[in-house]
């Protein structure tokens, strides 16, 4: 069993993930690395990636809080210190115990509560998996709307001057800037966010497995009884 000292252990994984994370981004900034990024980038993509992963970043740290709160609840649970819930809280596990007690005291199975509990767990982060494809999505299209910036001035060729060369490169070499920096953007968010939501993707998956056991061993022989009664 699982002692309560580990209480929210997800949640301070997170936090600690986190200052991690903005201490990267801290020293990205002193470099100029970032202000770097915004002002090359002619299709402000970069400043919506950012967003959007500044956005998503709280929302996983939300969801690492409301999973922490799950986890510890079940410790309670499998030591028998909070089993007949009595306060009405938002916990997917006391919805889920409160209706499997009823319906095992009739008789009846419990794996259907198990599946929905299960996917109440998964489903309040799924938006995450998919706020970083969208990430990456949009990285991808600053690739093209680069290249197409790129390119648009050598369609305005009609004279092969000095001068206009020279400006033409520029505005060239701007496109490209839109290019690699968007892209940059969209994969680095992109892979980070992933690696933030498997966190709780590993911690949802063996919380779902635990309630798994425990209602095995909590609600197969009260089953058994009213079944032989």
């Amino acid at each position: 069993m699982q002692s309560t000292r580990t209480k929210h252990i997800v949640f301070l994984q997170s936090l600690v993930l986190l200052g991690i994370i903005l201490f990267a981004f801290f020293l990205a900034s002193e470099r100029g690395f970032i202000e770097l990024t915004l002002k090359s980038d002619r299709s402000y993509l970069s400043y919506v990636i950012l967003t959007l992963y500044f956005l998503a970043t709280l929302h996983w740290i939300l969801i690492c809080y409301r999973l922490s709160a799950e986890i510890t609840a079940l410790d309670l649970v499998e030591q028998e210190l909070w089993f007949d819930f009595s306060s009405q809280t938002d916990l997917a596990i006391e919805r889920y115990f409160t209706e499997a007690t009823d319906l095992t005291k009739q008789g009846a199975r419990y794996q259907g509560l198990l599946e929905a509990f299960g996917d109440r767990i998964y489903n309040r982060h799924a938006t995450g998996h998919f706020i970083s494809d969208i990430l990456l999505k949009i990285g991808l299209l600053g690739t093209i709307i680069g290249f197409i910036l790129m390119l648009m001035p050598v369609a305005e060729i009609k004279e092969f001057e000095g001068n206009f060369m020279q400006q033409l490169l520029g505005e060239m070499s701007e496109g490209m800037a839109v290019a690699l920096y968007t892209t940059l953007a969209g994969l680095s968010t992109s892979m980070l966010l992933k690696m933030q939501y498997q966190i709780i993707d590993s911690s949802a998956a063996k919380l779902v497995t635990r309630v798994s056991e425990l209602s095995e061993l909590r609600f197969a022989r009260q089953i058994k009884e009213v079944g032989e009664a």
